[in-house]
C-alpha cells in the first residue's frame, strides 16, 4: 500500500515507522528545517518529501495520484482539512485520514471536506476513560466503524442474572452479537443452547450505545 503522510513531527515519524516496518511504501511531506533534521535521523532519506503538504504541486511530487491513503497529521487544524479536501476532490485517493488538534474543530472534519476518518485525540481519551468508569470490568478489545461498535471482553460474575441460564433464554440487546466463550481454557463458539457459567469470559461485538445493558447481565443485579 503507498500512503503519504503529511506532517513529520512526533506523529506522522511513528505512523512511517511503523507502516514502513509493515512493507508498506510510504512518503512524509515536511518543511520545517528543525524538524527535518530529526526526520532524517529516524526514516530513510528517500521516504522524505520537503515542501508544505497543502500545495498542491508537492502532493504531486510525492506521487499522490498513486496514493491509496493519505494522513493529514500536522498539528493545525485548518492544514488537515485543506489537506484532505485537496486530496479527495482535486487527486482522488481513496482514503483520507485527518488529525483532529482542537475538540471545538471535529465538527468540520466530516466526508464533505474530504475526510474519512477523523482521529481526535481528545475525544478519543475521553471515551475511554468514560466507559472504564462506567462499564466495571468491561474491557474493550477493538473499535470499529469508527468508535460505534466495540468488540469486548467481560467475565461473568457467580451473582450474574445470565449464570445457568442457556443464550436462547436471555434476551441480549438487539446490537449485540456472541463472538465466543472462554472457559478453563477452552473456547467455546456460542450456540442456542450454551449455558453461561460462572466465571466464564465473553467475548462480544456490540454497539456502543448498548454496552451498558450487556455489562448488566454479566455482573451482579445492583441492590436498591
Amino acid at each position: 500500500m503507498f500512503v503519504i503522510i503529511v506532517g513529520g513531527g512526533k506523529t506522522g515519524s511513528y505512523l512511517a515507522l511503523q507502516l514502513l516496518r509493515e512493507g508498506h511504501t510510504v512518503k512524509v511531506i515536511e518543511e520545517r528545517a528543525n524538524v527535518l533534521e530529526r526526520l532524517g535521523q529516524e526514516i530513510p532519506a528517500e521516504v522524505i518529501v520537503i515542501g508544505d503538504g497543502s500545495s498542491p504541486d508537492v502532493l504531486e511530487s510525492a506521487g499522490i495520484e498513486r496514493a491509496q491513503v493519505l494522513a493529514a497529521v500536522t498539528g493545525e487544524d485548518e492544514t488537515n482539512l485543506v489537506i484532505t479536501t485537496l486530496g479527495r476532490f482535486e487527486f482522488g485517493v481513496p482514503r483520507t485520514i485527518a488529525r483532529v488538534n482542537n475538540p471545538r474543530n471535529a465538527w468540520l472534519f466530516k466526508e464533505d471536506m474530504g475526510v474519512d476518518v477523523a482521529l481526535n485525540q481528545t475525544d478519543i481519551l475521553t471515551k475511554m476513560i468514560v466507559e472504564e468508569m462506567s462499564l466495571g470490568d468491561m474491557m474493550t478489545l477493538l473499535k470499529l466503524r469508527k468508535g460505534e461498535y466495540s468488540v469486548v471482553e467481560e467475565k461473568v460474575h457467580p451473582d450474574a442474572p445470565v449464570v445457568g441460564k442457556a443464550i436462547k433464554d436471555i434476551a441480549l440487546p438487539g446490537e449485540c452479537v456472541l463472538v465466543a466463550i472462554l472457559r478453563k481454557g477452552r473456547l467455546i463458539i456460542p450456540r442456542g443452547d450454551t449455558v453461561f457459567g460462572a466465571v466464564d469470559e465473553v467475548i462480544a461485538l456490540v454497539h456502543a450505545s448498548q454496552m451498558a445493558d450487556l455489562a448488566a447481565l454479566l455482573e451482579p443485579v445492583q441492590k436498591p
